[in-house]
This record gives structure tokens, C-alpha cells and sequence, in this order.
């Protein structure tokens, strides 16, 4: 398996460009950060991605973690000495609020650094992200108390936390869940029942795990609305922060998955030798999948961060075996002579493929991030909602796209490495493998479309993607201004080189936009089965014309960078050679990735009426 490199130099363009970084850094909370100390933290981040968590990513695979008979897990040979390395270079406690220990910087910076993570490790990532989600929460939703209890020992990561949804009865459908909660007269509750695939629901890598569980009460109504939300910690917390005595919480059993070994995918039992887990109770009752989005909606793009990273590993290793590997010959080589096999064109495309979706997802994904910040921080409560309301939208499209994507860009790395792709001693098909699940958790792909059309598209009754649409629509006409512009730019005596590609990109971008303006508007007038049966495919349409949007701008940016860059040195030219890459990149998913995207629109169209039908079909064979 090839090292991996973290490509800082395109997360900080994305990060300027397209997430606006410089703007979020005038809020008031992130005011004393600079330009300078974000390329710091992007460097020093990606050389302990790659020198200290990258190492452990292939044991992992091979040894994977354990259960013993009492229950405990046994994480891999480097694990416990990686997190404690990573606890005490505080790279968890970035994204966090100041006064409970965070770094207070802002979460698209966060993101950037998650990515790093993953890319070097996904099993071992998976355990801060679910972390992140858990100091969201209990951020949000919790007291003072609580805030004071659990999050400065989550935020430093001395404390693990772990979201507890889902039941074998259940699956994805939580309000089918049964665990009780019994609220005692001191105000604690007793848990007691099973939940399944609990990522690091038990571990070896901290003192204590804080386990937010969704339960229900006696009284309480049926399906989601019943549900109410949970603290149970593994250990009990004395009143002055000390460890107590273990909680009635046990690990049953761990899945043996398909991949992602090393992270202990458990089944946990409550209450199994007691009258009940200790617990409290967060919030209200019967308000408990609502506060359980806030942690989702937050590992749903952390999700779509995970097929960007894997992605990008996969890319890594792709290139190197591309450029040593020598086989075949090209029409201009000498007889008997191999050339490596970047050489041959349709490598080139897969190549090509696997890159420009890549930087397409870390244009959508930190896009996305970048108007979390604003949620969060921006002084206008109206520009707030309007950014909610934007992060609302984009959720469900970088979830399930870049997963999606990370499926087939971790297969065209097996494709390129030919035979040795499907051995398990490159290390290929552990990307293929670990990214698998994705697609799944945290609400399958299928899942998100359905948020997608059924609660999103209907925001401000549907004025949130009219404004989105309405924005792609400006980027026309600065594109087509470079239309004739490939010979003299402006007028100038100097040829413009890279006008043609600019140019090239809005008619892919214009039909899309066409596709998805009329996809948007029959979902609105074919509500119920018709637009459910078309969700996937209108899913896949909107989230291409967006990351199709997004590469656009970030080409029109690396052009006006390139106008600017002045001087002759190394420096210089491997600044110049990064931006003329951008260009090409968004110019090849426009006019060769895109262009698909356009073609599901009949798909999104066609109504329920073929997917009813085809009921007699399935009983007939």
C-alpha cells in the first residue's frame, strides 16, 4: 500500500476559494486566526496524518480488533499509542468552542483536518468523528450541568462518545426501536435493552465512553415521536469528575465486517444485570430523535468526508502504480518497448476520473462546511437561517454523492492495478472495502434522497433551492465571456490559453441546470410515490450540477491566480502548475463527468408506474 500525502496545497485553494475561509475568519470568534496559521495547521496536520496515523491504517486491516471474554476490546498493535499522540497534539479540540478547552477554530478548518484523518486511517477516524457528533449534542441540547460534566473530557478526546440508534428489530427504521427508559424518583433513568452496530461502542483507547442512547419511556407515544434521548456513560462520573463504578453496559459480541477491521463495530446490551443502565436524560422527553438529528445531520457530512479521503488515498496509490507500472506499448513507442501504463489513454481516463470527482467532492463538501460556520457565528440572525437553510440542503447531496463516488473511484483503482488490484498484498482493495459501508450507515443513500425531495426541496416552500438554482445560473455568464478570448485576452497582444476551457464548461453546466430546474419542478407538482420512485436519480442530478457549479468557480479562480503570479522561480511554477491543473480538472468533469448527470432526468420523471409494475415480475421469477 502506497504512503499517503495529504494534497494541502488544493485543500488550502478550496478553502480560500470556494469555502471562503478569509470571509469566515472576520467573524467575531475566529478574528485572531490568519491566512498564515491555516496553511500552518493544514501542514503540520497532514505531516501527523501521514507519520503517525497512516502507518497504522494496513495493520489495522490485517489484525483488526477483538473481543475478549469479559467483554473488552482489544484495538490494533499502534492503535492506543496513535490516539494518545493524537489526543495530546489536541487535533480533536480544534473545531470547538474555547470554554470548554477547544481550539475555537472554525469547522470547515475542522473538516479539512478530518479529512487528513480518514484519508490516513478510516477505521481509526471513525472514533473522533462519532466524538464530534456526541460534543454537537450535548452543545446544543444539554444544560449547563451537562456541558460542564462531558464535553471538556470529549473535546480533548480523553472521552469517547458513541451514538446508540438503531436495534436488530429496527434497522433503519428507529422508531421501531424498543429499549425502555424508567425514570427514577432522583430523576435518573434505568435503560435497558440491545442496540447494534455501535461503531467504537467498546474500546481500549480511553478511560471512559459516553454512550447518548435513544430510548423509550413507558407513556411515551409510538414510532420517532415517543423517542427521547440519553446519557449513559460506560463508567459512572462521581460529583467531583472522578471515575466511579462500571455502568450496566456491555459489549455482547463485534460484527466481522467486510472491512474497516480495526474499528469495533459492537452489539451492546443495558441493563442485563441489573435493573437498568444509569442514565440522564437530555433535554425533554419524547424530543430525543431531534436532538439525535443534531449528531446525524453533523456525521452525515463527516460521512461524505470519508469518501472524499478514502478517494483520495485510493487516487494516490492509483498514480504510483500507474507511473511504475510498465506494460504494452503506445503508437509512437519503439518495438518492444513497454511504456507505463499512464501512458495509455484509457488509464489516463480513469486517472482523470477518479481526480476530478475527487476535487469536485472537497469543493462540495467544504462548501458545505463553510456555511456551518456561517449557522453558527454569523452576527444576522436572518443570514444564519439562510445559511441553516443552505447546510440543510447540501447535507443529503454530500453524504450520498461522494459516497457514492468513493464506491466506484476505489473500484478504478482496483481496474488500474489490474490482477494486482484484486490481490490483497497491494493494499487496493482495502479502500474498496473499508468505504463500502458509507453508502449505508448513518441513513443509507436511498434514505438521504428521500430527505432530499420529502424536506428539503420544500424548505421556505421551496424558495432555498430556487436561490441555490438562480446562483449557478450568474456563473453563464461569466463563462461564456471567455467564448473567443482563446486567441487575445481582452484585447491584450497575449493569447488567453486557458479562455477555451473556461468557455468549454457552461453548455455541460446550462443543460444540467435545465435538466435540474425541470426535475425540481415536476417533483413539486407529482408529490408522494412518483417523486419518491425519481429521488435517487434527482439526487445524483442535483448534487452533479452543483459540484459541476463549485469546479467552475474554482477554475475561474485558479485563472485570475494565474494572471496574477509573477516571477520565474520553482516556487512559482509549481504554484503555476497547481492552477493550470484546476482548470483542466473541472474542465474534464464538466464536459466528460457531468454530461451523465443530464441524462437522469427521465429517470426522475418517469414516475412510480414502472416500479409498481414490475411487482409481477419479481413474484413471477
Amino acid at each position: 500500500m502506497s504512503d499517503y500525502l495529504a494534497p494541502t496545497q488544493d485543500m488550502a485553494f478550496v478553502l480560500r476559494h470556494i469555502a471562503k475561509l478569509d470571509e469566515i475568519c472576520t467573524l467575531g470568534d475566529f478574528e485572531e486566526i490568519t491566512a498564515d496559521d491555516l496553511d500552518a495547521v493544514l501542514e503540520e496536520a497532514g505531516r501527523f496524518a501521514s507519520e503517525v496515523i497512516a502507518p497504522t491504517n494496513r495493520i489495522g486491516d490485517t489484525q483488526g480488533s477483538s473481543r475478549n471474554p469479559d467483554g473488552s476490546i482489544t484495538t490494533p498493535e499502534g492503535f492506543q499509542t496513535a490516539y494518545k499522540s493524537y489526543v495530546q497534539a489536541g487535533w480533536g479540540a480544534a473545531p470547538f468552542e474555547a470554554e470548554w478547552g477547544g481550539g475555537n477554530q472554525p469547522w470547515v478548518l475542522g473538516c479539512a483536518i478530518s479529512e487528513m484523518l480518514t484519508a490516513a486511517n478510516l477505521a481509526f477516524s471513525l472514533c473522533p468523528m462519532l466524538n464530534q457528533g456526541a460534543i454537537h449534542l450535548l452543545s446544543s441540547h444539554g444544560t449547563d450541568e451537562q456541558k460542564a460534566r462531558w464535553l471538556p473530557k470529549l473535546i480533548s478526546g480523553e472521552w469517547s462518545g458513541t451514538m446508540n440508534l438503531t436495534e436488530p428489530q429496527a434497522g433503519s427504521d428507529v422508531g421501531s426501536l424498543t429499549t425502555k427508559a424508567v425514570r427514577q424518583d432522583d430523576g435518573s433513568y434505568r435503560l435497558s435493552g440491545q442496540k447494534i452496530f455501535i461503531t467504537w461502542g467498546e474500546h481500549d483507547l480511553t478511560d471512559n465512553i459516553v454512550h447518548l442512547v435513544l430510548a423509550r419511556t413507558p407513556d411515551a407515544a409510538p414510532g420517532t415521536k415517543g423517542i427521547s434521548c440519553f446519557i449513559a456513560p460506560k463508567f459512572k462520573v462521581n460529583p467531583d469528575g472522578s471515575l466511579g463504578e462500571r455502568n450496566d453496559i456491555h459489549c455482547v459480541s463485534i460484527e466481522h465486517k467486510m472491512g474497516i477491521h480495526a474499528s469495533p463495530t459492537c452489539v451492546l446490551q443495558y441493563g442485563e444485570s441489573s435493573d437498568g443502565a444509569v442514565a440522564e436524560i437530555v433535554g425533554e422527553e419524547q424530543q430525543g430523535m431531534r436532538y439525535m438529528f443534531t449528531m446525524m445531520n453533523n456525521a452525515r457530512l463527516g460521512v461524505g468526508i470519508q469518501g472524499l479521503a478514502v478517494s483520495e488515498r485510493a487516487l494516490q496509490q492509483a498514480m504510483a502504480f500507474a507511473q511504475e507500472r510498465r506494460q504494452g506499448r503506445t503508437l509512437t513507442s519503439e518495438p518492444g518497448q513497454q511504456v507505463p501504463i499512464v501512458a495509455h489513454p484509457n488509464v489516463k481516463r480513469m486517472l482523470l476520473t477518479m481526480k476530478s470527482v475527487i476535487e469536485a467532492m472537497r469543493c462540495l463538501l467544504y462548501y458545505s462546511a463553510a456555511f456551518v460556520d456561517w449557522a453558527d457565528h454569523s452576527p444576522s440572525s436572518q443570514d444564519a437561517a439562510l445559511a441553516q437553510e443552505r447546510v440543510d440542503l447540501l447535507t443529503p447531496l454530500c453524504k450520498a454523492w461522494c459516497t457514492d463516488w468513493a464506491n466506484e473511484i476505489t473500484s478504478l483503482n482496483i481496474q488500474i492495478h489490474g490482477g494486482m488490484g484484486y490481490v490483497e498484498e497491494t493494499g487496493a482493495a482495502q479502500h474498496y472495502r473499508d468505504v463500502r459501508i458509507a453508502a449505508i450507515y448513518e441513513g443509507t443513500n436511498g434514505i438521504q434522497a428521500l430527505d432530499l425531495i420529502g424536506r428539503k426541496l420544500p424548505i421556505r416552500g421551496g424558495a432555498a433551492i430556487v436561490e441555490l438554482l438562480t446562483e449557478i445560473a450568474e456563473v453563464g455568464t461569466v463563462l461564456t465571456g471567455f467564448a473567443g478570448r482563446g486567441q487575445r485576452d481582452g484585447g491584450s497582444t497575449q493569447p488567453d490559453n486557458h479562455a477555451e476551457s473556461l468557455a468549454n464548461m457552461w453548455p455541460a453546466l446550462a443543460q444540467a441546470l435545465e435538466a435540474t430546474t425541470s426535475a425540481t419542478q415536476w417533483l413539486a407538482e407529482n408529490p408522494g410515490e412518483p417523486a419518491m420512485a425519481g429521488a435517487t436519480p434527482y439526487l445524483k442530478l442535483l448534487a452533479s450540477l452543483v459540484a459541476g457549479w463549485l469546479m467552475a468557480k474554482s477554475a475561474l479562480a485558479a485563472h485570475a491566480e494565474l494572471a496574477q503570479l509573477d516571477g520565474t522561480g520553482a516556487e512559482t511554477q509549481k504554484k503555476s502548475s497547481l492552477l493550470k491543473s484546476k482548470i483542466l480538472t473541472a474542465e474534464f468533469f464538466c464536459t466528460q463527468i457531468l454530461p451523465t448527470a443530464t441524462a437522469l432526468l427521465p429517470a426522475t420523471t418517469s414516475g412510480d408506474r414502472p416500479l409498481t409494475a414490475i411487482d409481477e415480475t419479481l413474484r413471477a421469477n
